[in-house]
Formats: C-alpha cells, sequence, structure tokens
C-alpha cells in the first residue's frame, strides 16, 4: 500500500491508473448519507441505496487470482478477483477523509451469504459496525463508520472494478500493518499524502476537534495524548479541565506540535476551558468580561486574522433548581455576545459543551427527558432563537441532517448508558454561515474513552 500511496503522489496529474483512481475518489465533497454499493456480485440483487452490508472473510492475495486467500476458515471463496483490491481502494479512502476506526479483526463467517463476500465502495443509512464480541484473527473490519463518505457514480464504479485488482497484494501489506499493530502508522502516511495533495491544489483542510475532557489529568491517564498526536488536528478546544496551572504537567500545557492557552475556573477540580493549535493567534480573549461567569472558566477566544475559535464550557442545571437558574442567567447573558459576535463579520466556530439538546434525534430518551435540564422547553428555543433568527449554524447537522444514535457525544455514566448508547448530542462546533459552508467532513471519535463525552471532529477547507 505504501508503494501505491507514494506512486499515486507522485503521478498526481498524469493519467496513472492508481493516481488517478485514488484521487478521484478523495477529492469528492462529502455528503451527509453513505451510499454503500456493490462493486462486484449479484447486481440484479442490489442497487443504491439498498445493498444490504455483507461481511469480509478473507482477502484475495493477489488480484488476479481467487486461489490465494489470506487467512479463513473458508479456504476458497466464491468471489471475484477483483474484491479484495477494490476493498483497499475503500481503505484508502476511509482512512483519508478522517475516520481512523479500523479494527483489526475479523468477524466470523456471514450465515446469511454462505461465506460470499462483496466489495462495497460506500450506501444509504447503512454502516458496518465494529461487533466487539467476535474476535477472529486476520481480517480487517470497519468500526463506526461515520455518515461523510462520498455518493460515488456508477462510473467511478466500473472504473475500480476494471484497474483495482492489481491492488490485492498492497492490500494484503496494509492488513498486515494493521494486525500487526501498526495501522495508525499506515493511517497517518496515507493522511500526510492526500494532504499535501489538497494543499497542491489550494484544498488543503483545516481540522478543529472538540473535547469534553472530564478532567485533563484524567484524559492524559486514559491515552488522550497519543491519540492527539494521530489526528493532524490544528486547533482543539478542550472543555472541562478540571484543573489549575499548577495542576497541569509539560505535556498538557504545550503538546508536541502545539501552543496552549486556557482559561481555568476559580474553583480547584472545576470546570475550565482550553485550546491548543499549531499557529500563535493574534489574540487571546479569556473570558466574557462578565464576573460570575468567568470565574468558573467557561469562555477563551483565540484569534487568527479574520478567524475566531472559541471554547465553550456552558452551565449544567442538572444538580438542581439554583443551577438551572443559573445556566438560564448565563444563557441570557451569552445570547448578547453571540448576537455581537455574529454582527461583527468575523469568521467564528465555537466549539464546546452546550449542555443542551436541541431536538428530539439529538438524544435516545427524548420523551423521558422533557422536563430534564438539557432538554427542557426553553433551552431548546434558545438554540433555535440562535440558528434560526441570529443566523448561527450547527455545523454537524449541515453534514448530517439525520443521524440519530450515531450523533451523540455524551453518556451518562449511570447504568449502562454508553454500553447501550444511550447518548446525548450536546457538544457542537456551531459557527458563523461562511466558516460552516466550508465544512467538508465530520465525525464523532468513539473507539476509545478519554472521558464521558466523544471528540467532535470536523474538517473545514482554508
Amino acid at each position: 500500500m505504501f508503494e501505491v500511496i507514494n506512486q499515486a503522489a507522485q503521478a498526481r496529474d498524469a493519467d496513472h491508473g492508481h493516481a488517478g483512481l485514488l484521487f478521484d475518489f478523495l477529492h469528492g465533497r462529502e455528503a451527509p448519507q453513505a451510499a454503500f454499493l456493490p462493486v462486484n456480485g449479484n447486481r440484479n440483487r442490489c442497487g443504491r441505496g439498498t445493498c444490504r452490508t455483507y461481511h469480509f472473510h478473507g482477502l484475495p492475495h493477489r488480484g488476479a487470482s481467487r486461489d490465494h486467500v489470506i487467512h479463513n476458515q473458508h479456504a476458497t471463496l466464491e468471489r471475484g478477483a477483483d474484491d479484495g483490491a477494490a476493498f483497499a481502494m475503500v481503505f484508502c479512502f476511509l482512512a483519508v477523509v478522517g475516520i481512523r476506526y479500523i479494527d483489526a479483526t475479523a468477524r466470523q463467517g456471514n450465515r446469511d451469504t454462505g461465506g460470499q463476500g462483496d466489495a462495497l465502495i460506500g450506501g444509504a443509512k447503512q454502516h458496518v459496525e465494529r461487533d466487539a464480541g467476535l474476535h477472529n484473527s486476520g481480517g480487517i473490519i470497519f468500526a463506526e463508520l461515520h455518515q461523510a463518505f462520498a455518493i460515488v457514480e456508477q462510473t467511478r464504479i466500473e472504473k475500480v472494478r476494471t484497474e483495482a485488482a492489481s491492488l490485492g497484494f498492497e492490500f494484503a501489506k496494509a492488513q498486515y500493518l494493521l494486525i500487526n499493530g501498526k495501522g495508525n502508522e499506515l493511517l497517518r502516511k496515507i493522511e500526510g499524502l492526500i494532504r499535501h495533495e489538497n494543499m497542491e491544489k489550494g484544498l488543503s483542510l483545516y481540522r478543529i476537534i472538540s473535547a469534553n475532557l472530564n478532567g485533563i489529568r484524567s484524559a492524559a491517564n486514559k491515552g488522550f495524548y497519543p491519540w492527539l498526536q494521530q489526528q493532524n488536528a490544528d486547533i482543539v478546544c478542550m472543555q472541562e479541565l478540571k484543573a489549575q496551572l499548577a495542576d497541569m504537567t509539560p505535556e498538557m500545557l504545550n503538546p508536541e506540535g502545539y501552543f496552549g492557552y486556557f482559561h481555568y475556573a476559580e474553583k480547584k477540580g472545576y470546570s475550565g476551558v482550553g485550546i491548543y493549535t499549531r499557529m500563535q493567534p493574534d489574540a487571546v480573549i479569556v473570558g466574557l468580561g462578565i464576573a460570575d461567569i468567568d470565574a468558573e472558566g467557561r469562555y477563551l477566544e483565540l484569534q487568527f486574522g479574520n478567524l475566531s475559535v472559541v471554547s465553550l464550557y456552558l452551565p449544567s442545571g442538572s444538580s438542581g433548581e439554583e443551577r438551572q437558574a443559573f445556566k438560564f442567567s448565563v444563557m441570557t447573558r451569552f445570547l448578547v455576545h453571540l448576537e455581537a459576535l455574529r454582527a461583527a463579520g468575523r469568521d467564528v466556530v465555537i466549539c464546546g459543551d452546550w449542555n443542551i439538546a436541541h431536538k428530539e434525534a439529538d438524544l435516545k430518551n427524548w420523551k423521558g427527558n422533557k422536563k430534564n435540564s438539557g432538554f427542557l422547553p426553553e433551552e431548546r428555543a434558545w438554540l433555535t432563537d440562535l440558528f434560526d433568527r441570529v443566523g448561527w449554524v450547527d455545523v454537524y447537522r449541515v453534514l448530517h441532517p439525520d443521524t440519530t444514535d450515531e450523533c451523540y457525544t455524551w453518556w451518562s455514566n449511570r447504568g449502562q448508558a454508553w454500553a447501550k448508547n444511550v447518548g446525548w448530542r450536546i457538544d457542537y462546533q456551531i459557527a458563523t454561515p461562511d466558516f460552516a459552508a466550508k465544512a467538508v467532513a465530520a465525525s464523532i471519535y468513539k473507539l476509545e474513552r478519554f472521558s464521558d463525552h466523544a471528540p467532535l471532529i470536523i474538517d473545514y477547507q482554508r
């Protein structure tokens, strides 16, 4: 795979089979819904948007032969010669759009299809889900694919079917790297090459991550910083630091490649926001200038030319009436600031934990939470006013207007909320319209847990 990607990077503008195919797939604007389409198999049983999801049980070692299969209880599969290679193309595609959810495990045999698999390119309202209960060696599955895959035209599918066969061996090598714990190395190389390609064509992406850490020290102990170094993020907005300056390690203050800026709460072990950035800002604004809000460390703004990036942590009112009253007070006063920001004419993106689920699709048990903080009618109406009247944009919902179970960013620690995916979408990137229009991909990272929230990752065109 390394050889193929390097070859593609060196032959960007030439009519070079693999390079042209690879970049054809990777340069389309991403659509809100995936569209899984069959590359090989019985076309009569599977059409656009209606294709069932098939499992992969083994991959051809050489694209030109059916006989060479990498590990399987089914030694010989009734599979087209180009399946594994086309799957390799999908692997490249998924890696570069920012999804690092490839799990080096294999699925058990697909009882419904008798062990026969089809290569897929991408399908309406379908995704391949991680099955943590299946433990088999040697295969690759995709885990928790977000809904931002490009819809692939039939003509491109035909090109893949024609050209992809010779990628089979390269994919076998990529599979070996994943199985042996070197998947991140492979993904970083692929993504770096594509980013370089995009930069040369004026399509470079600006990656912003929002993550409620529920304690920066706790998140560090759970692997947040090794993960961060793999994300190629330009800016990372954090909430709920639950730390003061004296508690911060050098890595927390300035991770490798980043400058760190923070707004700590006065109360120890409480609230606090921060931002990591690869670029030094032109200006840093700590707090809103409102004493009781600023005492809790809830607002930090960095300015880069005409762009402002904000890390925000709105209060929760779930602990009782007093805190709910404070939440409403903050919302009222913060709205004035939001109106002023919107009127200033700057590009602005506000990343953070807003502690409000906007619509019924944004939480699992919406019927039972209508009277609970975070889904109160007044809170939801406040967000609606922010979007409809003031003109701010919920960037994730622009890219994914219909997701439900996939959209959650927070799960209670009570019961088995995480295991049952009883979640809420309360983490947002909310932007001014011009900047929101630059968004091309959004995902929620759930393979590892650094806190009770999941990081929200959005890529923007520069």
